[in-house]
């Protein structure tokens, strides 16, 4: 018995010198190799990525009398703020029918791309315990943010779909086809901003301070609660109205819109706007891939760093 144990310890210290080192800095090297390598990693730890986005909602909620219903709270105190007093104190709901759908359309979406960006922006320091004491792969808590984001906005937009149908004005109409791409848009954007934010915020801590700021400006530049053809109407500078049209964001929020505000079926829309998501679409995901590499590059000093 007293040789069988270290005989038995020195077999299991051999099998684990046998094993090949890695480092989870390196791209495209690893068990699973490759360019594809790191894709395959997340899919095998697919259950752990389920059980995040489980445990981030749970978290959230936890011990609250209302519990999911608290989704819902800050979209509807918005939606009642702006459609007061913007819409009727200052005006904004004149020459725009339905106003509440209007809006409330746009906060789905922008909601959407704020909850994915400052929740991957600060998920990483958010898991600092798991990133010092377990390897999985670090873009599992980015992705984490966005499944409990994405989770939030269906409910959301049931809530949306319910008010179009209260008002006899459900979305059974030709515009239904933007809303996949208009969610597609804030996905890609989201996911790669926020892989990037997060990344350097775990070096540079005021990063996700400077996200609250910069969604804060991308509402406001988008047309959530003002209308694009307002915009239109007051900038007499062509250059300037493409590049304002052609920003993400407001293509997206364009898009859904579009796709349940059947009120604005009449309305002037930008020129080709399916085609100016799908090319939008197109250097999303390029800035997606850049995101993805940068962000296998600096994670190999996460544990350090934390």
């Amino acid at each position: 018995m007293t040789e069988a144990t270290p005989s038995a310890a020195g077999a299991r210290f051999a099998r684990i010198a046998a094993l090949p080192m890695r480092s989870i800095g390196a791209i495209g090297k690893g068990s699973t190799g490759g360019f594809f390598g790191p894709f395959r990693e997340i899919a095998d730890h697919r259950e752990m990525l389920s059980l995040l986005v489980k445990r981030d909602l749970k978290a959230r909620y936890k011990d609250s009398a209302l519990g999911f219903l608290w989704v819902l709270a800050r979209p509807l105190m918005q939606l009642a703020i702006y459609f007061v007093v913007l819409g009727h104190f200052l005006g904004a709901a004149r020459g725009i029918p339905d106003f509440a759908i209007y809006v409330f359309a746009g906060l789905t979406a922008m909601g959407l791309f704020q909850e994915i960006l400052v929740g991957g922006t600060g998920s990483i320091l958010a898991n600092a315990g798991l990133v010092k004491k377990v390897y999985v792969p670090r873009e599992v808590f980015p992705l984490a943010s966005t499944g409990a984001a994405l989770f939030n906005f269906g409910v959301q937009l049931v809530v949306l779909v319910v008010a179009t149908v209260a008002i006899g004005k459900p979305p059974l109409h030709a515009g239904l086809i933007y809303f996949l791409p208009a969610l597609a848009l804030i996905v890609v954007f989201g996911l790669a901003l926020a892989l990037l934010c997060g990344a350097i915020n775990v070096y540079l801590r005021d990063t996700q301070y400077l996200v609250d700021v910069i969604t804060m400006l991308l509402f406001w530049a988008s047309p959530v609660v003002y209308a694009w053809q307002m915009v239109k109407q007051l900038v007499n500078i062509p250059w300037l109205i493409e590049l304002y049209t052609n920003n993400p964001l407001t293509l997206a929020v364009l898009g859904f819109q579009r796709a349940f505000w059947v009120a604005g079926d009449a309305v002037e829309w930008p020129g080709d706007l399916m085609l100016r998501m799908l090319v939008a679409l197109v250097v999303g995901l390029i800035l997606l891939f850049v995101s993805h590499r940068v962000f296998l590059r600096l994670q190999g000093n996460f544990a350090q760093e934390l």
